[in-house]
């Protein structure tokens, strides 16, 4: 089984990337899907999280209003980093299962979405990385365009990342999404080529142009 890691700076459109894979035949784990759950009502994580920043970040229906909360940690370094300490060991133990049941069941190919994967110092975990990226202006135009944001909840969101330059060195495959979808279809299709011909083959740092 060739373990893939997808990874990408808000707004690069790894999502959309995840898609397109998944569509081709890959495994996706998807770690926002994960984080979801792992705050979900009642669960461990959901309730350190209303012990530290209390019940204003609750919706009405007693679940976490996740917007309300982005607002608070992602203007604040620390405490963005205090709920990543509580949510992400959950998340890595949702992962670890769900990636030794496709083991189970021989999957060739299991791809991780994981948008702090370089944040995380996860790159050892995987035998392959992909990075996506697309440049600052044009995520910035899509989080306030696609997602309603705020231009400065926008910034926020993307200061709190590791810049994409500083990613881009250490990962295998690159797939630019500055353009159509279209392009962006034909970038992934070279990406999937190039890891079918890997599947088992063990990790090499060959970046397509």
């Amino acid at each position: 089984m060739l373990l893939v890691g997808l990874t990408g700076n808000i707004g690069s459109g790894k999502s959309t990337v995840a898609q397109m894979l998944s569509e081709r035949g890959a495994t996706i784990i998807d770690a926002d899907v994960l984080a979801r759950r792992a705050v979900e009502l009642g669960t461990a994580a959901f309730e350190k999280i209303v012990a530290r920043w209390g019940a204003e970040i609750l919706a009405p229906d007693g679940h976490l209003d996740r917007a309300a909360l982005r607002r608070v940690v992602f203007a604040d370094h620390e405490q963005l980093e205090e709920l990543n300490q509580i949510v992400h060991p959950e998340v890595e133990r949702l992962r670890t299962r769900l990636v030794e049941q496709a083991r189970k069941r021989g999957d060739r190919m299991v791809i991780c979405d994981i948008p702090l994967l370089f944040e995380r110092h996860m790159t050892d975990r995987f035998d392959r990385i992909i990075l996506v990226d697309a440049h600052r202006g044009v995520r910035l135009e899509r989080l306030v365009k696609d997602r309603g944001l705020s231009e400065t909840e926008a910034m926020d969101m993307i200061a709190a990342q590791m810049p994409a330059e500083l990613k881009r060195a250490r990962a295998d495959f690159i797939v630019e999404n500055d353009g159509t979808l279209t392009q962006l279809e034909r970038r992934v299709q070279d990406v999937w080529s190039a890891l079918a011909r890997d599947t088992g083959a063990p990790r090499s740092a060959a970046a397509l142009p």
